[in-house]
């Protein structure tokens, strides 16, 4: 994609492609690509309140209570007169209390009673229970990249026509079964929404947002380039558009050293010594916490030039044409490929007094927006580059969760290790081969980081 063209242009011309299908196509389905902080949830936003609008009744589907809960509240900010349903589990506190705050806003366990509403949101899981004579003339479907195709059988008689709005380079659709017996055929059920969708219903209408509004100028194109390689994206912001400041030095440690480098690159790669380790690699914890520690210590700023795109998070005025936010740990994220890792990374933030800081598995940070982030990184330390380790989408959701910078911690070797460990998974009749592989993206992170490497060695 030209660097060119205006990205709001771009983002507008692509949005009104997308609602003219939508609204007035002929097509029972649209299919949307969307990359990381391209507007998604905007856009579906944007397609339900238009839809109600038109007089044409909608459900909306998404994967998770979060998920739910905050298409809910942007619907109710977007359009504070517009009634909107949440459709609820019956366990105790079924959704976020903020929600109560939106008198526009009807919650109920019961599909019934919310029934004459032009918008109800709620997940798949719960509109798999919903047994209804009559159909939703629409239905918007979210994240359906992450949607399995039985979780979209089981609730596509309920509607008529669909939008599907999604990425498609995160994490494929997790399930606790294997499902290597149904691999290649057409009624795959562990295959994503999309791509059954997709393979039954080759002719639908395709599009995608081409304008990531989260990733800076420094992130797009490495992000772009590893894990879109057939539908390329480019940043809202230009170079220097993001900047990154602290307001105390650096005190010439190697933790100061790679978070100067991140201020000033976008990236920073702090390298341990080469080392088979334990999954929860006690010096690699240890200088994840130590780096958060230090970039909360150092009082740093985060500086956005005003743009046409989408923005979330709060801002101040600060100089002309630049929102400034303090650094705060709210907007710092730990990311991690195992839930133990994770774990051991909050309880050595707790041992050096760091609080409200994010740590959790790619899994979790899926869909999440932080101004930095630092990530362990998959295959640190390991002995071998399983399956797991290798995923595409795991690295993606992990170096893509930033709006500033990203500092990833990983020992040396692992470029080593990964031509010394080539895929040795079945080769399966009739599935589509995904690219591009975890090898081939980890090769190219890596390589990119390269030049912002600072070497660490633990006392």
């Amino acid at each position: 994609m030209s660097g060119d063209a205006d990205p709001g242009e771009a983002a507008a011309r692509a949005t009104g492609a997308i609602l003219r299908d939508t609204l007035h196509g002929a097509h029972r389905g649209v299919v949307v690509d969307s990359p990381p902080g391209a507007g998604k949830s905007t856009l579906v936003v944007r397609a339900a309140r238009e839809l109600a609008a038109a007089g044409r009744p909608l459900m909306v589907v998404a994967q998770t209570n979060a998920q739910v809960d905050d298409l809910v509240h942007r619907l109710a900010l977007a359009d504070p007169e517009l009634p909107v349903g949440r459709l609820h589990s019956s366990d105790p506190e079924p959704y976020d209390p903020v929600l109560d705050q939106h008198p526009s806003v009807r919650t109920s366990a019961k599909a019934d009673a919310l029934a004459g509403l032009d918008i109800v949101v709620s997940t798949a899981a719960k509109w798999a229970w919903v047994k209804s004579d009559t159909r939703w003339p629409h239905a918007i479907i979210d994240e359906a990249y992450q949607m399995r195709s039985d979780a979209l059988l089981a609730v596509a008689g309920l509607f008529e026509r669909a939008l599907f709005v999604g990425d498609p380079g995160q994490l494929d659709p997790f399930s606790q079964v294997g499902a290597e017996q149904w691999a290649g055929l057409s009624y795959d059920p562990s295959a994503s929404a999309v791509t059954t969708l997709l393979g039954h219903n080759p002719d639908l209408p395709q599009h995608r947002l081409p304008v990531s509004w989260r990733l800076p100028a420094s992130a797009a194109p490495l992000v772009s380039k590893a894990f879109y390689p057939y539908t390329p994206f480019r940043s809202g912001t230009g170079d220097g558009d993001r900047t990154l400041t602290f307001g105390v030095p650096g005190d010439g440690s190697a933790e100061d050293a790679v978070l100067d480098e991140a201020a000033a690159a976008g990236w920073g790669l702090l390298e341990l010594p080469a080392r088979n380790t334990p999954r929860t690699d006690p010096e690699a914890v240890a200088a994840v916490a130590r780096v958060v520690r230090r970039l909360l210590a150092r009082e740093g700023t985060a500086g956005s030039a005003r743009t046409g795109g989408a923005r979330t998070g709060s801002a101040r005025a600060g100089g002309a044409g630049v929102d400034t936010t303090p650094l705060t740990a709210d907007r710092v994220a730990v990311g991690t490929a195992h839930r133990d890792q994770a774990a051991a990374v909050r309880a050595a933030l707790a041992d050096l007094g760091v609080r409200d800081v994010t740590v959790d598995t790619a899994n979790r940070l899926q869909g999440r927006e932080f101004d930095v982030t630092v990530v362990l990184h998959p295959l640190s330390g390991r002995p071998d580059a399983t399956a797991f380790h290798l995923e595409t989408g795991r690295l993606c959701v992990l170096t893509s969760r930033h709006r500033h910078a990203c500092v990833v911690v990983c020992r040396a070797g692992v470029p080593e290790l990964l031509d010394e460990h080539p895929s040795t998974e079945p080769v399966q009749l009739g599935v589509t081969v995904k690219f591009p592989d975890g090898w081939e993206a980890n090769h190219a992170v890596l390589h990119h980081l390269s030049p912002h490497r600072v070497r660490y060695v633990p006392t």
